[in-house]
């Protein structure tokens, strides 16, 4: 009676082993590889305070690197312009299919409206623009996207209120060799000027600003 006794716990203990291993495989089984959100829970969980952005902000500086050059002493004049962004990926997706549609307003970036601050007036296409700050988002065609100033500022997300626009530009967009991952603006150097990089997949537009 003893033996038969152990025999019959041992085979339940043993069952509920394998049941419960079973369980967890399943449970894992179930989370696509690429599945970006199983990195970012985890990372939510350990932090309480503030949840984990799977687009991180970004910001870039006319001069470039101009905070870094401040600390060094390699420059002294003020900085011109700043750019600040929150960068989406692709993550496989397809950019004019899966992210973006062509003719439709988009925010130049991701969660907050994209900022453009200017530290000084400057000139764009020849209009004259105050020092300040501003909303930067674009509407993009196959071609050219059409890039805009809004005064609509500390706002999430994109609410294209035409009546706060405070500027167009249409820029060319052209085809590069690159494949960019992440959503990138920079300024880059063009002579005595600046130029407001976006890049993003194989698509790079510049918009070209003076000071």
């Amino acid at each position: 009676m003893k033996l038969s006794l152990s025999i019959l716990l041992y085979s339940l203990f043993f069952f509920a082993c394998n049941t419960n291993h079973e369980n967890k495989s399943e449970t894992v089984k179930r989370i696509p590889i690429n599945d970006s959100s199983r990195y970012t829970n985890e990372a939510n969980r350990l932090n309480p305070y503030a949840p984990v952005d799977v687009s991180p902000m970004d910001m870039s500086y006319y001069p470039a690197d101009y905070p870094k050059l401040k600390m060094t002493n390699s420059i002294t004049e003020l900085p011109k312009a700043r750019v600040i962004y929150s960068r989406p990926h692709l993550q496989g997706r397809k950019l004019f299919v899966d992210v973006l549609k062509y003719k439709e307003p988009w925010r130049l970036g991701a969660n907050e409206a994209t900022e453009l601050d200017l530290y000084s007036d400057a000139t764009i296409q020849g209009k004259k623009i105050k020092a300040g700050r501003y909303i930067l988002y674009c509407i993009p065609d196959a071609d050219n996207w059409t890039i805009v100033l809004n005064s609509n500022i500390d706002s999430w997300g994109l609410h294209s209120d035409e009546t706060k626009d405070i500027a167009r530009f249409a820029v060319p967009s052209r085809q590069t060799n690159n494949s960019i991952e992440y959503f990138t603006i920079v300024f880059e150097k063009a002579g005595n000027n600046a130029e407001l990089v976006m890049a993003w997949d194989n698509l790079e537009t510049r918009l070209p600003i003076s000071f």
